[in-house]
């Protein structure tokens, strides 16, 4: 990892930049692919299935039967794991609900607010290098407590042709039963579109690489709603002298071995702290399984040097990490500061692994900076927001003035009639 010793100010924003690709090639090659997918349909799919992917995607829709016996296959001991991960996610999102407020805004207006769920939602799940079994928990629990009433599920199988078993385990503990072995573009590209079996989705979640990213945003601006632009993993690590360099060079290791792709950014508060982390580093990727990808990730990945907490916590504000790891003395003041995250991590002994799979919070956030104006996936994030209102004709009464003035004002003479015809009839009622 490069190491900067104390930047200037002006320097934070090239140094918040992440790793770089050609958005503009990127999204006329995946235009191609969702164009073909919309107009020829399955027989596209299974094309770029079979060049992207290595196998055939035949039948697209796994059984049933499939799906109820995947955890025949995984070990009692996984099972468990999966199990306490689904409970804690399940408890912390069922707290998210909300009740429905009914607000008396003055004499006889009253207005309200009512979440209800999506009718139709999309859930991607990666698969390629690593089955992300956990993510169909982050996705599917919140997507049955909001209460969406068609659920389909997207992942890439294996060269085989089969879905790891953990993610069928995964989906049957959600009540999912509509899961389709197709990842990529053609994933996305058909549950925007309706292709096949696969239901045409209101809104598609989950993460992905590059491609998924994209085509995700492309669907956006034609026909369905995503969550969040959530592209390549990423995690920024405040550390001060309190700090465990080992446990901090992990933690820096847990984001790195998703991809390439990945960024890694340790904030520190000296040169010689930068160094241990440094060699604790070299000592876990001797033995560690993608020590390949790990050491991609780090050369895009910094430690930077500040003189203060304080200074470390407004560059992480800047920078709006995906996970944000606060390894610091008082680390819950500092956490109270933070503006820009998608989740925090306080203290030293609440590792974003955590996040990732059991502690119950949800771990598809918004990255590449986004975390200025997105939030990770919520129960919300599943329903929207219908807002109403109920006057009477007292309500009508003192309200409709301040209306036909306003209306009037910008010109608006129809909606002034609206609340015109109304009065009328109350005042010739009293006559």
């Amino acid at each position: 990892m490069k190491t900067i010793i104390k930047p200037e100010r002006d320097q934070w924003p090239e140094l918040c930049l992440r790793p770089e690709f050609n958005p503009d090639v990127l999204e006329k090659e995946v235009m191609v692919l969702l164009n073909r997918i919309r107009i020829e349909g399955v027989p596209a799919i299974n094309e770029f299935t079979e060049k992207f992917d290595g196998y055939l995607p035949s039948p697209m829709q796994i059984g049933g039967d499939a799906i109820s016996r995947a955890g025949d296959e995984l070990s009692p001991d996984l099972k468990k794991a999966i199990n306490v991960a689904a409970e804690n996610i399940r408890t912390f999102h069922r707290s998210q609900l909300r009740d429905v407020n009914k607000v008396d805004i003055s004499l006889g207006v009253r207005c309200w607010q009512k979440d209800v769920p999506i009718d139709s939602v999309g859930l991607y799940i990666p698969g390629g290098t690593a089955p992300l079994f956990s993510t169909v928990l982050m996705l599917g629990i919140p997507a049955t407590i909001a209460g969406c009433s068609d659920i389909s599920l997207c992942t890439p199988a294996g060269k085989d042709g089969e879905i790891h078993p953990a993610i069928l385990y995964a989906a049957s503990l959600c009540g999912i039963d509509k899961v389709y072995r197709i990842g990529g573009v053609q994933a996305i590209g058909a549950m925007a579109y309706g292709i096949a079996l696969i239901p045409k989705a209101d809104k598609i979640f989950g993460p992905g690489n590059q491609y998924v990213t994209m085509a995700k945003q492309i669907v956006s601006r034609q026909t369905t709603a995503i969550d969040m632009p959530a592209g390549p993993s990423e995690v920024l690590v405040m550390a001060d002298e309190t700090a465990n360099p080992g446990f901090v060079a992990a933690d820096l290791i847990s984001q790195a071995e998703h991809g390439s792709d990945s960024q890694v950014i340790l904030l520190c508060r000296s040169r010689d702290f930068a160094s241990q982390v440094q060699d604790e580093l070299d000592i876990i990727l001797q033995d560690l399984p993608r020590a390949e990808m790990a050491k991609d990730s780090l050369k895009n990945s910094k430690s930077i040097v500040f003189e203060t907490n304080e200074k470390m916590l407004d560059f992480s504000n800047v920078y709006a990490p995906e996970h944000l790891i606060i390894s610091v003395k008082d680390a819950g003041v500092i956490a109270e500061k933070v503006k820009n995250a998608g989740s925090v991590f306080i203290g030293n002994y609440s590792p974003e692994s955590v996040g990732d799979y059991a502690s119950g919070t949800n771990h598809t956030l918004p990255t590449n900076g986004y975390a200025k104006a997105y939030s990770g996936i919520t129960t919300q994030s599943f329903m929207k927001t219908i807002q109403f209102q109920e006057l009477t004709s007292e309500g009508l009464e003192q309200l409709g003035p301040v209306v036909e003035k306003m209306a009037k004002e910008e010109g608006l003479d129809g909606h002034a009639l609206a609340v015109s015809k109304r009065l009328n009839k109350i005042r010739n009622e009293k006559i």
